[in-house]
């Protein structure tokens, strides 16, 4: 993208680091921090003393807003939106916020308008 060019997420001018970046939605990151911290407690008799406050929070907030638990459903919302060729960040958007319309998702995503 163009010094010129102005970032413009609606129409999918975001740059080209953060069109092929991988996107992670909400419950995926939850499912990885989750695993993380599993494993952060059994190297330590006190878990505590290995999660750092920012690693906490952060896993309060995607489990608070993760909208799938389990991780065959987190799966299988990638995989079917994963077949409608959307950008990352989009897929990511649709998922954490799941509309329920269509007009729903492109007021959500208007990058997305046909």
């Amino acid at each position: 993208m163009s010094g010129e060019e102005e970032e413009n997420a609606a129409e999918l001018k975001i740059g080209e680091e953060f069109l092929k970046a991988k996107c992670l939605m909400n419950c995926e990151v939850a499912l990885i921090l989750e695993h993380k911290y599993e494993q952060l407690q059994q190297m330590s008799d006190d878990p505590m003393n290995q999660v750092s406050q920012v690693f906490e929070k952060s896993l309060q907030y995607v489990k608070r807003f993760s909208r799938y638990k389990n991780p065959d459903a987190v799966r299988q919302v990638r995989e079917i939106l994963s077949r409608y060729q959307l950008a990352e960040f989009e897929l990511c958007v649709l998922g954490n916020l799941c509309p329920e319309t269509l007009e729903e998702a492109i007021a959500m995503v208007p990058s997305i308008k046909v």
